[in-house]
């Protein structure tokens, strides 16, 4: 097998456990259900997958499958600024509509708790890559204070992502995670906006 159809076989096992853990929850999906959804075998799921549990932390590569989904509508937009914000309001939508806030909160405690990789926190994740080269494309058009590296407004920003993402889950979804994302991301961006945009 090709590294591109390990690619795809890992994926579609990916994509059919989140949707149907988004449809009848964590606990009532079977690896059957999900080798069944996915079109792969019994075998594929174990080759990728020690259980269930270990699907949690691809959470991150759905994300990922997002931001490569947006990436071309990228060029579209005029500012880093908002590039950035397009791509929260998207990614939350996402979640609003397709990650159960359960599988979230799992998902984020597994993180906290894991002795293993943190896989949203991985800086070779398309995510970050992303969020480097809009920034970096910021820094060069003076959009941002250049007393700040490229790194420093990476991380504020990938830091109020989570802590929006980690409310809304506390709060047990009270309000519209997209509505606080286009009200609270801009405010918070402007302190890291150079002085002369």
């Amino acid at each position: 097998m090709s590294k591109k159809d390990s690619r795809n076989t890992q994926a579609k096992i990916v994509k059919a456990a989140w949707n149907l853990f988004y449809t009848q929850g964590y606990e009532n999906t079977t690896i059957e259900e999900i080798v069944d959804e996915s079109g792969t075998s019994r075998g594929s799921f174990y080759h990728y997958f020690k259980g269930k549990d270990e699907l949690l932390n691809t959470l991150a590569e759905l994300f990922d499958n997002k931001y490569s989904e947006l990436r071309p509508s990228l060029g579209k937009m005029s500012t880093a600024c908002e590039k950035l914000l397009y791509l929260n309001r998207e990614l939350f939508k996402m979640i609003e509509n397709s990650v159960s806030m359960d599988l979230l909160a799992r998902m984020y405690s597994s993180q906290l708790v894991s002795n293993s990789a943190r896989n949203l926190l991985d800086h070779n994740r398309t995510y970050y890559k992303l969020l480097r080269e809009i920034v970096s494309e910021g820094m060069e058009n003076g959009e941002f204070d250049t007393a700040l590296t490229v790194n420093d407004v990476v991380k504020a920003y990938a830091m109020m992502e989570r802590a929006l993402i980690s409310d809304w889950c506390l709060s047990n979804g009270e309000y519209s995670l997209v509505k606080q994302g286009e009200e609270t991301l801009p405010r918070l961006l402007k302190g890291y906006i150079s002085v002369g945009t």
